[in-house]
């Protein structure tokens, strides 16, 4: 068992490569935008449901150089178990050459961000940029 199994749903994959996005669920989706990875998370993501994000921010971070946009728009909760799940997908996609952002307009994000000391590791977009291409 690794120490980051803990993060990831029941049966999902351990680094399938190549196996494209994982099965939508009531909690996050995953679609390509131009040259971002979005990982869109919803509704309320706690100790409960984060793993459920991980195994999309796991899939989105296997990638050489990957470009993860993490839209937190129609999140209603979140906690320090999506906070944990966050920063392990940062730190794969900087392993991996990337980089991982958010993407919210909320103050009670923005709020959590600041009170744990990750605004400035994760400063939230307000929006999903253009597709430059």
């Amino acid at each position: 068992m690794t120490p980051d199994s803990g993060d990831r749903a029941p049966g999902s994959p351990e680094g399938a490569c190549g196996s494209g996005p994982p099965a939508p669920s009531p909690y996050a989706r995953t679609y390509r935008h131009g040259p971002f990875t979005v990982v869109e998370a919803a509704g309320e993501i706690d100790m409960a449901t984060a793993g459920l994000l991980a195994v999309h921010l796991d899939a989105a971070t296997e990638r050489a150089r990957p470009d993860v946009l993490v839209d937190l728009r129609t999140v209603d909760f979140f906690d320090c178990s999506g906070l944990r799940v966050l920063c392990r997908a940062d730190s794969r996609a900087r392993e991996q050459g990337g980089r991982l952002r958010l993407v919210s307009e909320s103050a009670r994000i923005r709020r959590l961000l600041r009170a744990s000391g990750l605004l400035g590791r994760f400063p939230p977009l307000p929006d999903i940029p253009a597709d430059p291409g």
